[in-house]
């Protein structure tokens, strides 16, 4: 810890300190953190959900000075992220792993079947005349829509996206999926575990890697690196989870820190450049 700062998960001390302990001579690192309640504290506007203070610098510190891959796997369009966070060069998956920023800047979106965006533009056209487009984020394969803020229309907004959710003709291969504030109908082609598996392949044996999230969302990145390596739940209130550790969001700063402190200098190629 830096300047006798103290680090006390909620839960999982141990495994988060025994996983720590490996990154010095671990062949390869890598850090996946989710944005939205993680490093944010949630906004009624999701265009104003900001960072918690000093999170960038402590990002950038693991860039700068930690030989470590950093990833933000979010359920947000990519292109969000950097103007929030205030960062570059920086790999992000977005919409649950559909799309992938790499640091240059360059974008790529899985495939999607024609069939599989029109059944979301039905739903889009259907959350309209339902008369929740207020409340509507419309995202690249998908509509989310939220309450934040508004918890007393909750029951109101989620019997109208079941009804909405009842009369699209193509949904074997939506998801309904209801979210920490709301509810989005995306294509099921990707999820956040998929983010995970593709960085595990890319990075081979012996990546020592954590994910950190608070969301339902992020189970399917926590199923996906199970076993694999440490998973980690950012939350005010514990929930069953398949997490192996659970800290509050004022301790992620520390974990961001300790991270630091337990991890070598950066070698010539940065595994974050892959």
């Amino acid at each position: 810890m830096e300047n006798g700062e103290s680090f006390e998960p909620s839960s999982g001390g141990d495994r988060i300190a025994g996983f720590l302990s490996t990154l010095c001579n671990a062949p390869s690192r890598a850090l996946l953190l989710d944005y939205d309640g993680t490093l944010a504290p949630f906004a009624c506007n999701p265009a104003q959900a900001l960072p918690h203070t000093e999170i960038p610098d402590a990002l950038q510190r693991i860039q700068r000075e930690t030989d470590t891959r950093l990833a933000i796997v979010t359920g947000r369009r990519a292109s969000d992220i950097p103007r929030l966070l205030g960062l570059a060069n920086i790999e992000i998956w977005g919409c649950h792993g559909l799309e992938r920023m790499r640091p240059d800047g360059s974008n790529e979106i899985a495939r999607v079947e024609a069939r599989l965006l029109a059944a979301v533009e039905t739903a889009c056209n259907l959350v309209a005349c339902e008369g929740l487009s207020h409340l509507a984020e419309r995202k690249t394969a998908g509509i989310a829509v939220h309450w934040r803020g508004r918890e007393q229309i909750s029951e109101h907004v989620v019997q109208r996206m079941r009804r909405i959710w009842s009369m699209i003709p193509d949904w074997n291969d939506l998801r309904f999926a209801p979210f920490d504030g709301g509810i989005e109908i995306r294509v099921a082609v990707k999820d956040k575990g998929d983010a995970v598996r593709s960085i595990l392949n890319e990075m081979g044996p012996g990546v020592a890697m954590a994910y950190l999230g608070d969301d339902v969302t992020d189970e399917d990145a926590f199923g996906a690196l199970t076993r694999r390596g440490l998973n980690v739940l950012v939350r005010n209130a514990y929930r069953p989870t398949l997490a192996d550790a659970w800290i509050k969001p004022p301790g992620l700063l520390s974990f961001l820190r300790a991270w630091i402190s337990a991890c070598p200098p950066p070698q010539f190629t940065n595994a974050g450049s892959v």
